[in-house]
């Protein structure tokens, strides 16, 4: 199943914190802008993957 969200990216003396409002606990943050949207993937598929079957 495709899910689409839409990440929030805020820069914060000199790093990017990112997280999604829709799905509770997926924050992350990088040095650069790239690294914060890779771990803000990274984030929401284990927090959809350990959550399987819960939402639904």
């Amino acid at each position: 199943m495709e899910h689409t969200f839409s990440g929030i990216f805020e820069e914060i003396d000199g790093y990017f914190m990112a997280w999604i409002e829709e799905l509770p606990g997926a924050n992350a943050q990088g040095k650069t802008i790239e690294e914060a949207r890779t771990n803000l993937i990274e984030a929401a598929q284990l927090i959809l993957e350990t959550n399987r079957g819960s939402f639904g």
